[in-house]
């Protein structure tokens, strides 16, 4: 097996990164998810409530982001280190987390740009996040503004499989990208579902050794193209059909990184081998 794609989404629901390699951190990869859009209530915004977030199109500047819209003058933003410090949560029912708000250039740009009231904000301290959930994780592992782990892991024989069955269907929405599932890392040369097996298992990426912590149920981002904003019903009616696990629609697998002692490799490559290691 080998690491066959890298990507990192720098503000949480807006547009990609694809890289050729990544430094792994405690909460995930470097860059990822660091900042995000948050509502009145300082809640999340995400693709859930609004698909048009994918047309954002951050890129990493030193020291901050340059933000880019179709029809928008690109807007450059820095960190808010010293910025209006604000509690947010990235789901309402979880508890908040130290930010900080963004310039109100940044806040008007995208506002504008999604048609309602938003502010964008950073997370200065990735630490400060413990893992919301309880599944393969420990009281220290932490998490940036991703949902609940600090990277997800996609196979790509796995989304072959489910275009098979999308065109054994006759679905017209197939075949479907893997960047529908916006994974951290894709894994090339397993076997169409292997994943299943790795559950609580090690993962060696490279230098890296990964902990394979809880399957990935989605939701109906996975419906939303990722360079348009549009919505459909795929992938979600047929993992509904052949991945419904205890009501959850399987695809992809959660990691916490297991990082060694300072001075061990943390960068990640496309193309480096990817093993199970024995229990």
């Amino acid at each position: 097996m080998r690491l066959a794609a890298i990507q990192t989404y720098p503000i949480k629901g807006c547009y990609r990164l694809d890289l050729d390699d990544a430094r792994v951190e405690p909460w995930g990869l470097a860059g990822d998810r660091r900042w995000m859009v948050v509502d009145d209530e300082g809640v999340g915004v995400t693709q859930r409530q609004e698909p048009a977030l994918v047309t954002v199109r951050p890129e990493p500047r030193p020291g901050g982001l340059l933000l880019r819209a179709a029809g928008r003058a690109a807007l450059e933003v820095a960190e808010p280190v010293d910025g209006e410090p604000a509690e947010v949560r990235v789901f309402a029912h979880q508890p908040g987390v130290p930010a900080r708000v963004a310039d109100p250039a940044a806040n008007d740009w995208l506002s504008q740009t999604l048609d309602r009231k938003v502010r964008l904000v950073w997370l200065g301290d990735p630490a400060a996040r413990p893992i919301p959930d309880v599944h393969g994780v420990g009281p220290d592992d932490r998490v940036s503004f991703a949902d609940g782990y600090p990277l997800l892991l996609a196979n790509r024989a796995s989304l072959d499989a489910l275009n098979e069955w999308l065109a054994a269907a006759g679905s017209p929405e197939g075949p479907l990208p893997m960047t529908r599932f916006r994974p951290n890392l894709v894994v090339g040369g397993a076997a169409p579902w292997a994943e299943d097996d790795w559950l609580g298992r090690r993962l060696r990426i490279g230098p890296v050794v990964f902990r394979v912590a809880k399957p990935c149920g989605r939701c109906v981002v996975t419906t939303t193209d990722q360079e348009t904003g549009v919505r459909g019903h795929e992938p979600l009616r047929t993992l509904a059909r052949h991945r419904n696990r205890d009501r959850q629609l399987l695809f992809g697998q959660n990691l916490v990184p297991l990082l060694g002692p300072a001075g061990t490799g943390t960068t990640v490559r496309v193309g480096d081998p990817v093993d199970l290691l024995p229990d």
